[in-house]
């Protein structure tokens, strides 16, 4: 990279990169001087040299035959500008972070097609604590590389198998709970809560996806509760068994199958009970 682009990316218009690369080589020049060395027309270069003054790359020197110009030493020059940025990145920072807690809910954006599987690849990626997943073997394959990745930034992965495999698929990571909950047909369901932050929630078929993502925190709690609950009411089911009939009073047990019309409570307990292995 050569100096003039180098100070370009700095924020130095083309003319000002070039006078001040000018004055660095050839140190003390006057306006007819600069405008000769870098290039500028003389009709410009005067308007450029007070530009550079301006934010402190160079420096004026009065002679009894007029005034010149002299650059401000590279090194000091960089460091003033790390400064700057800093601080522009500092005001910038406060200022967005500011602005965010004072806006509405988080948006929900809708996903599609290879959308749905590439997004749920960068929310397992940028999971740094805890990561909850309902997945079925088709996109558990598919994100098997992520949540290797994140099974080895010890992230704690807790994975509800929805099709309750009989053997290992590859792509499960952490604790991995397997129980028959999909509901069978050409969809398959996945839901991921990352960081107890962001929710992804979609269905995925033989030749379409489609899906939702957000930090609407009512949206993360009810997806990680749907992954928590199933669990918990599946590890009763298995620890109880039949004695769940007897162990509620009447009246609960009414109320509950109120909630699951399909067969009562009990027949809802006794599917997410069933393991395949």
């Amino acid at each position: 990279m050569d100096t003039i682009t180098a100070l370009q990316q700095l924020g130095f218009s083309e003319y000002e990169a070039r006078a001040y690369g000018a004055l660095v080589g050839a140190g003390e020049l006057n306006g007819y001087g600069l405008a000769k060395k870098s290039g500028i027309p003389r009709a410009n270069v005067y308007a450029v040299a007070e530009k550079l003054l301006a934010r402190g790359a160079l420096l004026r020197v009065e002679h009894e035959s007029g005034q010149r110009y002299v650059a401000v030493a590279p090194e000091q020059l960089l460091r003033k500008l790390a400064t700057e940025h800093k601080q522009a990145l500092d005001a910038a920072q406060h200022t967005l972070t500011q602005g965010l807690t004072r806006h509405e809910p988080a948006p929900v954006f809708n996903l599609r097609g290879n959308e749905l599987l590439a997004k749920a690849a960068d929310i397992i990626d940028d999971c740094h604590d805890s990561l909850l997943v309902a997945i079925q073997p088709a996109d558990a394959s598919a994100l098997a590389q992520a949540m290797h990745r994140a099974s080895d930034r010890n992230v704690r992965i807790t994975t509800l198998c929805l099709q309750a495999c009989e053997g290992v698929c590859g792509g499960c990571q952490g604790s991995v709970h397997r129980y028959a909950l999909a509901r069978g047909g050409s969809l398959r369901w996945l839901v991921l809560v990352a960081d107890q932050q962001i929710a992804l929630v979609g269905q995925v078929g033989d030749n379409s996806a489609e899906g939702m993502t957000t930090r609407q925190q009512l949206v993360v709690e009810l997806a990680a509760d749907f992954i928590r609950q199933n669990l918990g009411l599946a590890a009763i089911c298995q620890s109880l068994g039949q004695r769940l009939k007897e162990l509620l009073p009447p009246q609960v047990l009414a109320q509950l199958n109120d909630l699951y019309p399909d067969g009562g409570f009990p027949a809802y307990l006794q599917a997410l009970g069933r393991r395949a292995a």
